[in-house]
């Protein structure tokens, strides 16, 4: 790495490029490099990193440099680096030792692990809403289902602190009727009125009320006194409400600064809901039935808008989730499926590209051709698929798609490689689908081919990409079509 050329090569490459000696003390960084760290090459040069980042050798992204100094042999990892300002960015670190020390190449994936980090999140919440869900159907007293979501809320919105108070109507007061995470038990004397402090306000104007440092209100906290010692710090209310009707307040709190972003908010409203829903339940219970089908219904619109967002993020297939949805469940039913299993059919076509989620857009959106390792990565979002959806107990009938759809009928296909009627009938049959989706719709690298183009390529593709009968079931509803 000693020759000027080499050097003149790295300072122009997109990639952040670094050399470090035997004591972490930089001895050449590009451009892009310096641009990661937030630094000038004149701030890093003739330094250690302990004196740039003072703390980094705490990390346990430095325990792998110095392995690898130490062991010379290559590595890599993922790594979060946190700016001084508290922001937070990932890169792909790749280390190679070199003569003078160690050579790190960085790629910045910040907007990979984000989409990845948000979708996790939302599978959390989305568990947490089926979690909440169960309860609520099989759980008719009200003081255990208030206990399973104010549960679920304090772990998943990371909270020290939640509770819920009722509306008695008769007084107009909001009392208290469940909380966790309290030190002391003084929060079990709250009754206050509608409109009167930070939880009355939420309860009249029907609308979520945020304070970010109680130690420093806009107007006081009237329970002071109530939550002496419990060194709270941030609080919001959000108000419970069941058909236009005020039926209490839910709280959180917390020891530590907070500030929530809109999606926070969006799920903690939701809970809100789920909880006016919850408590409603228990006074008119022959009414439970039709709102587990509503929340069903918000389940399957939360899949259907993480298809969406996949569909906008990849624009060569916009649309192609639906229809290959409408028509999978059609042939689904050709195909004798009983109906109660076809919404499982359903979730798995919606879901069918979900791991794509995970593949780079420098891959996912690349222009020409993929070389070797980065089909690689691309064949690997089936498994993305699957290790994102099997936690989630109710999508697991459907991760037959996701997770298979790839596979061939002579067994050439991937993950697995399963061959005939080991790939499941429901892999089965959308394979059909997807590929005339795809050859039917114009994409910007080629047009659409014409109707019998496609019919003729499936045809001669049964038995080897498709299952024969598949391909016979669906020739039959495009003929009636």
């Amino acid at each position: 790495m000693k020759n000027s050329s080499d050097f003149a090569i790295l300072d122009h490459l997109m990639e952040g490029c670094q050399i470090i000696d035997f004591d972490f003390r930089y001895l050449y960084v590009n451009e892009m490099a310096a641009k990661h760290g937030e630094k000038s090459k004149e701030e890093l040069l003739g330094r250690t990193m302990m004196e740039v980042y003072p703390g980094i050798e705490k990390t346990s992204m430095f325990s792998v440099l110095r392995k690898c100094l130490v062991k010379r042999k290559p590595a890599e990892l993922e790594n979060e680096f946190t700016y001084e300002d508290g922001s937070t960015a990932w890169f792909l670190l790749k280390m190679e030792p070199v003569p003078e020390g160690l050579f790190i190449l960085s790629i910045d994936i910040t907007l990979r692990k984000r989409a990845e980090i948000d979708l996790q999140e939302q599978l959390r919440r989305l568990e947490a809403f089926r979690e909440i869900d169960l309860a609520i159907i099989n759980i008719t007293n009200l003081e255990l289902v208030l206990k399973t979501i104010l549960e679920k809320v304090r772990s998943t919105l990371s909270m020290d602190a939640v509770d819920v108070l009722l509306l008695n109507p008769d007084s107009n007061v909001l009392e208290f009727a469940s909380g966790c995470g309290f030190r002391t038990k003084n929060i079990k004397k709250t009754q206050i009125r509608v409109g009167q402090g930070h939880g009355g306000r939420a309860a009249l104007e029907q609308k979520t009320v945020v304070t970010p440092d109680l130690t420093q209100p806009r107007e006081p906290f009237l329970r002071e006194s109530l939550i002496k010692g419990e060194d709270f710090i941030f609080y919001c209310a959000t108000p419970l409400i069941m058909k236009g009707n005020l039926v209490g307040v839910l709280e959180v709190f917390r020891r530590t600064q907070f500030n929530p972003n809109k999606n926070w908010l969006d799920f903690l409203e939701t809970i809100a809901s789920q909880a006016s829903i919850a408590i409603e339940s228990s006074r008119l219970f022959h009414s439970l039935h039709r709102s587990k089908m509503e929340l069903m219904l918000a389940y399957d619109m939360t899949l259907e808008g993480w298809s969406k967002a996949l569909d906008l993020r990849d624009k060569e297939t916009e649309g192609h989730t639906k229809r290959v949805t409408e028509m999978t469940v059609r042939l689904a039913r050709r195909a004798g499926i009983l109906e109660n299993e076809l919404v499982h059919i359903r979730r798995g076509a919606v879901l069918h590209d979900i791991g794509k989620m995970g593949v780079p857009d420098a891959i996912l959106l690349k222009p020409g051709k993929l070389k070797d390792d980065e089909w690689d990565i691309m064949r690997k979002h089936p498994v993305f698929a699957y290790e994102w959806l099997y936690p989630i107990e109710y999508l697991r009938p459907a991760l037959a798609i996701p997770y298979s759809h790839h596979e061939k009928w002579d067994g050439t296909g991937y993950p697995l490689g399963l061959k005939g009627e080991q790939i499941p009938l429901p892999a089965r049959l959308f394979a059909v689908v997807d590929v005339w989706d795809a050859l039917s719709s114009d994409r910007p690298y080629r047009p659409a081919w014409p109707r019998e183009k496609v019919i003729q390529y499936i045809l001669e593709q049964a038995g080897t990409h498709f299952d024969p009968q598949a391909v016979e079931w669906f020739l039959q509803i495009l003929n009636e079509k």
